[in-house]
């Protein structure tokens, strides 16, 4: 009987000598940005196919590895994020593995999950016809999903929130110029808590994250510098945690 490679699901793999059950391989992605002043995650509705496990529920994008077109997971993932979103992710990192034999009814199965930041003015970007935003409510969405994905998506808000305390991770969300106020903002929104600002906007413009741009942004009140993330900035890790207003 023929069997699919890196997708055996119980059945019997020979190649290169090798003879014994492989699991099904995915990878499955976190995607977060900023919309409409709250943190939000990319989820896809599930095919109706035969066999298709959880029709029509929501799950995280991701996809089975392709070993024709994927060198490795990290190039799975990217070719996932783009297919979804039609975007390069600024920042993506593997987030953890999670398998089974009970995750997917197709069989044992193991995913290599990963989150991606995208910024805001990338995140109306030509969207796959079955991917939708979804607000996050403390560490979940409203939507049921399916799998082990609520856990993964868990997981994944955990390790965000944990990593802005003390990383530059959120000047990945931020268009490709705003002002500190704006980036401020973004930290608060991740957080979900406030900042003080004096503190925070020192930690910025000493760290080798930002530059400014020859341009002021007018609104009602006295124009803003503009900032612009430096070309190929690393994240930048601080000494210390970000502190609440007194």
């Amino acid at each position: 009987m023929a069997t699919r490679q890196g997708q055996g699901g119980g059945a019997a793999a020979r190649a290169g000598g090798l003879d014994f059950p492989r699991p099904l391989t995915t990878v499955d992605i976190v995607i977060f940005t900023i919309r409409l002043e709250a943190l939000h995650v990319l989820l896809v509705r599930r095919g109706q196919g035969e066999g298709e496990p959880f029709p029509d529920a929501f799950a995280l994008p991701g996809g089975f590895v392709d070993v024709a077109k994927d060198a490795d997971l990290e190039a799975c993932a990217r070719r996932k994020l783009a297919e979804k979103t039609g975007v390069v992710s600024p920042y993506l990192e593997q987030l953890g593995s999670w398998g089974s034999a009970h995750r997917d009814p197709r069989g044992w199965s193991a995913t290599h999950a990963y989150f991606a930041l995208i910024p805001a003015s990338a995140a109306e970007a030509a969207l796959a016809a079955d991917a939708q935003w979804f607000p996050l409510a403390g560490m979940s969405v409203k939507p049921k999903l399916a799998f082990d994905h609520a856990e993964i998506l868990q997981a994944a808000v955990r390790r965000l929130r944990n990593k802005v305390e003390y990383t530059s991770l959120p000047a990945y969300l931020m268009p490709e110029e705003f002002t500190l106020p704006e980036l401020q903002r973004t930290y608060e929104i991740v957080l979900d808590r406030p900042l003080e600002k004096s503190a925070f906007r020192t930690r910025m413009l000493s760290a080798d994250l930002i530059e400014p741009v020859a341009k002021m942004r007018k609104g009602p009140n006295r124009p803003a510098q503009l900032y612009r993330l430096k070309a190929a900035a690393a994240p930048v890790y601080f000494a210390r945690t970000f502190n609440a207003p007194e």
